[in-house]
């Protein structure tokens, strides 16, 4: 398969509304699945699973987690900058792990050129980690925080 093919699957996809989509094509087995995060229309990245498969006649039975796994939104960087946490050095952080959220809210400021960008909050719900060391620099689409959507 390539990535045209996976591309059509993934319109596909979104054309008829599926959320799972496991395709098996000469021997090889792809499974396409999104990620739900509830808040207001947005659906979270695409996952692609992909494996070869030793004997095409034989189905592989799959268990479901044992576990409910926790949804979780990625907070990504918006440009290449550096990553701060307070607005000065001596003042107190945004936010914290364990600490709840609303949408709008001040998580974090990214230094980009010499201008301080404000990164907010687009969702409601409870940072779960920060992913980034306070000064650090971090790159378009880093993951600089895990929230846990109310």
């Amino acid at each position: 398969m390539n990535v045209k093919e996976i591309k059509e699957m993934v319109n596909l996809m979104n054309e008829n509304g599926l959320v799972e989509l496991e395709i098996e094509k000469d021997g090889m087995r792809i499974r396409l699945k999104k990620t739900q995060t509830g808040v207001d229309g947005f659906s979270g990245p695409i996952v692609v699973e992909r494996q070869a498969v030793a004997n095409p006649g034989v189905k592989q039975v799959v268990e479901p987690p044992k576990e409910p796994l926790v949804k979780t939104v990625e907070v990504k960087s918006p440009m290449v900058g550096t990553f701060y946490r307070a607005p000065s050095p001596e003042a107190n952080p945004f936010v914290e792990a364990g600490q709840n959220i609303e949408p709008g809210q001040v998580i974090c400021i990214i230094e980009a050129m010499k201008l301080m960008n404000e990164i907010k909050s687009e969702v409601k719900g409870k940072i779960l980690e920060i992913l980034v060391d306070n000064a650090e620099p971090v790159e378009f689409g880093q993951s600089i925080f895990l929230i846990e959507p109310a």
